[in-house]
């Protein structure tokens, strides 16, 4: 199968669409009495719509204090080492996350669908918060799988655990300490967004797609890091497989999902929930592909981490697998010796990455990828400029996909006059 083919495949394929929401009435997401069961002791809500628009992030990181603070209460009940040393450095990982890109998806998502009533608004930041709150234990645990020793430029979680205990037995043991303490940070984590999420006040109907959505998303997650795992063992690279892989662990998660939970907040109609989940679908892919190209390329100052970790772990990227085909259908001996030499090898040097690059860039698979990123940003867009969205916000919307996909908006693209005037 062409790159093309398969790409085209995955991000035409129609997503999976939640069961669309009745829209606001005597008995919709507003009315008291509609409220899920779950969420009936949740704070009324109080946001600020026009404040939390200046400022998505900044709105969603008081939602992160309040909650946190509750929790960590509550954790100093049990045990103070425990939040000393594990759910305090959980909160604060949290807190100081990076561009909160997930959590605005939703929030725009939702404001160009129509959401701007304050319980709408309350229950976006909600599950922005508890997206930020996943996004943690994701990290914490991807780093454990794949040795990251940084993460955001500073230590590790499971790093920074072993340099606390370093000395109080063999390094062996004090390694596997921090690794197993890690797995527990991103599992506490994790049940603080699943509780987050759980208390939301939400009507029952607007309850049942999200939880279904964030059910399925965390499904996803894990299924896309198995693919990625189960590929570094086995060395299977072929292209389809790689996709496949981002799809699951990134787009959908990344992307998708947080647009599609957005909508349902707002109750959008099932046509205008199908376009933003395809154009989150194309745009997902197209940030996890431009994350391949960061892990090779990128600047360690910009991206908080060391370069040519894939590499080493051999993962199972688009990247490598473009590389390969177009080295094997070239029959460049070469190039094929430093790629199977190169992948899976823990201790490549420096000069050995060079060479990686050198390959990359020289078979065409660097340009390759960055023409994916420019079509699926495109063809993403154009999703978005055909639904029925607010303007203004469906603006936003639009600015925050281009960027996820770390490229710029393509000029020959058709559009609105309010999307030309973003651009500028």
């Amino acid at each position: 199968m062409r790159p093309t083919q398969a790409e085209d495949h995955l991000a035409a394929a129609p997503p999976p669409v939640p069961r669309p929401v009745p829209p606001p009435g005597p008995s919709g997401p507003t009315a008291a009495d509609g409220m899920s069961a779950g969420a009936r002791g949740a704070p009324a809500a109080v946001t600020d719509v026009a404040a939390a628009d200046a400022d998505v992030p900044a709105a969603v990181g008081r939602v992160l204090d309040d909650v946190l603070a509750e929790r960590l209460a509550r954790a100093r009940l049990m045990d103070p080492r425990f939040v000393r040393e594990l759910a305090g450095p959980v909160g604060h990982f949290t807190r100081a996350g990076g561009k909160r890109t997930r959590s605005q998806l939703v929030w725009w998502s939702m404001r160009a669908c129509g959401g701007a009533d304050g319980t709408s608004a309350d229950a976006a930041l909600r599950i922005g918060a508890a997206l930020e709150l996943l996004q943690t234990c994701a990290l914490v645990h991807d780093d454990v799988m794949d040795g990251s020793t940084l993460r955001r430029g500073r230590p590790a979680f499971h790093t920074g655990v072993r340099e606390r205990y370093a000395g109080a037995a063999s390094p062996a043991r004090v390694a596997r300490f921090g690794e197993a303490a890690a797995i527990l940070a991103g599992d506490l984590a994790l049940a603080w967004a699943d509780d987050l999420v759980a208390e939301t006040a939400l009507a029952p109907w607007t309850a049942t797609v999200v939880r279904r959505l964030w059910s399925d998303m965390r499904t996803e997650m894990v299924a896309g890091q198995y693919l990625d795992l189960q590929g570094q063992i086995t060395a299977e690279r072929s292209l389809p497989r790689a996709l496949r892989s981002a799809c699951l662990k990134s787009a959908l998660y990344s992307v998708e999902r947080p647009l599609a939970l957005g909508a349902a907040v707002a109750g959008a109609d099932a046509v205008t929930t199908a376009a933003l989940c395809s154009a989150g679908r194309c745009a997902g892919l197209a940030f996890q592909l431009r994350d391949d190209l960061d892990d090779v390329f990128g600047d360690p100052r910009r991206t908080g981490k060391a370069v040519g970790g894939d590499i080493r772990e051999g993962k199972p990227t688009y990247l490598v697998a473009v590389a390969l085909a177009r080295a094997e259908a070239a029959s460049d001996r070469v190039a094929l010796a430093v790629l199977e030499g190169a992948l899976g090898d823990g201790e490549l040097t420096p000069e050995g990455l060079d060479d990686v690059r050198e390959v990359l860039v020289r078979t065409g698979a660097r340009a390759t990828v960055e023409t994916r990123i420019g079509r699926l940003t495109a063809q993403g867009l154009r999703h978005v400029d055909g639904a029925p969205l607010d303007p203004d916000a469906g603006g936003r919307l639009r600015r925050l996909l281009t960027a996820a996909a770390g490229t710029a908006a393509p000029a020959e693209e058709s559009c609105g006059p309010e999307v030309r005037e973003v651009r500028r």
